[in-house]
């Protein structure tokens, strides 16, 4: 195997382990029934938000693009065209660490509004405000850039590590994103063809 292959296959397994099955909240499950409680409340105009920070913030447009994709009603937080949030909407926001300024006060704006909040986060007990305002919480068990510091700091950093600055948890965001797109295809019962009829033409 070559060096570039062996170094893809170390990474790749990196994110597979983040997929290791858990029993307490695992992160699809806990995507699978918000998104699907608010697509179907979408007929009452009920929408979906997605926000995160730095390359977090650009996995969740990734998956704010597929949302769209399967038929709902997905803004990311900050566009000029997102309308306001209310009461029957849903956020979605990442905070790998457990919480960011911003992800905190955008939560804090959203939960005010009436809007749902799930916050995904590799760690969940981390008494941020994004935390203590999620109705829910989708954990993803992955390193993120504090998990690093954490490192420098002395405490014992595990072997062979290739993805720099935190990168694990935002690869482990790509694949969890995929698996949610199936998942939900398969609950609202559409068709590959039907997703792919939404795709943008002005390219």
């Amino acid at each position: 195997m070559s060096g570039d292959a062996e170094m893809a296959s170390q990474i790749l397994d990196q994110i597979r382990s983040v997929f290791v099955p858990s029993a307490s909240n695992p992160a699809i499950d806990v995507l699978v029934t918000e998104i699907s409680r608010t697509a179907a409340a979408a007929a009452a105009s009920s929408r979906i938000f997605v926000h995160g920070v730095g390359r977090e913030g650009l996995m969740l447009r990734a998956l704010c693009m597929r949302l769209y994709h399967l038929g709902l009603p997905a803004h990311p937080v900050g566009d000029v065209t997102t309308p306001p949030a209310s009461s029957g909407d849903l956020l979605i926001a990442s905070a790998g660490p457990g919480g960011f300024s911003t992800v905190d006060a955008i939560c804090r704006v959203a939960r005010s509004a009436g809007a749902r909040v799930v916050l995904i986060t590799a760690q969940p007990e981390s008494g941020s405000e994004a935390r203590r305002c999620a109705d829910a919480v989708a954990y993803l068990p992955a390193r993120t850039m504090a998990d690093e510091e954490e490192d420098e700091r002395g405490s014992d950093a595990p072997r062979g590590v290739k993805l720099p600055m935190g990168s694990l948890y935002e690869g482990a965001m790509f694949v969890l994103f995929e698996m949610l797109v199936l998942k939900l295809s398969d609950v609202l019962g559409l068709t590959p063809a039907q997703l792919r009829v939404r795709h943008t033409n002005l390219e």
